[in-house]
């Protein structure tokens, strides 16, 4: 299988996500499009949804619809992403995003929607040992991946802590937001065909190979981009 796909990648907090999706990017050699990277560097570039999503940050709103997709739009509209592809981590997040990405991209199709599915006290566990870096945000696991030096950033040196919201209580309440919000994202994707729920338990590269598997599984063109 030549390398390149557009793949979205879903999941709820502690399944996983952002590690896979980092995961795909290196395998399919394509970038790997986080809401969060692309809305601070837009706020960098200066480009005119970077000053429009920078007003409404700091004020501290919502970055509203038409903004987030203009700022997705600017990205995927890069040469590596056109002609390579791309794993999308935090986008689309409504129903409404998930239309304009579809008008975005057009006219290459997304090969597959991968949802990660765990159970809520795994990722319960996983959450509250979950530790991150406050410079750089780098995520470490005082179980499974803790730091070379307690309390030390493996990346940057900056300070290893918890974050104020990993509690069970509040964890729970974003993990009812997340399913309420994104049961209808499901359904679309659903309604289309593109989307495949993928186990998310057992370690990284289990994992891993699952996804692997149903995105070549899924990439019947032999020259995306």
């Amino acid at each position: 299988m030549n390398p390149g796909a557009r793949i979205v990648v879903l999941g709820k907090q502690g399944a996983g996500k952002g590690t896979q999706a980092v995961r795909l990017s290196r395998h399919y050699v394509v970038p790997h499009v986080a809401t969060g990277d692309t809305f601070r560097a837009a706020v960098r570039s200066g480009s005119e949804f970077g000053q429009k999503a920078k007003h409404y940050l700091d004020a501290g709103d919502l970055v509203p619809d038409d903004v987030v997709i203009g700022m997705v739009r600017e990205r995927l509209h890069r040469d590596d992403a056109v002609h390579r592809g791309f794993i999308l981590d935090g986008f689309p997040r409504t129903v409404a995003q998930a239309s304009a990405l579809m008008e975005i991209i057009d006219p290459h199709p997304i090969d597959v929607v991968l949802n990660l599915e765990i159970y809520t006290s795994e990722v319960l566990g996983r959450l509250a040992s979950r530790r991150v870096c406050s410079d750089c945000g780098a995520n470490f696991s005082v179980t499974d991946n803790p730091p070379r030096v307690p309390g030390i950033c493996d990346v940057c040196g900056g300070d290893v802590v918890q974050r104020d919201d990993d509690t069970e209580l509040a964890i729970r309440r974003r993990l009812e937001l997340y399913e309420r919000e994104t049961a209808p994202l499901i359904e679309w994707f659903e309604g289309r065909g593109l989307l495949t729920s993928i186990v998310g338990r057992g370690t990284p590269d289990d994992v891993t190979r699952r996804l692997v598997l149903e995105v070549d599984r899924r990439k019947i063109r032999p020259d995306v981009g």
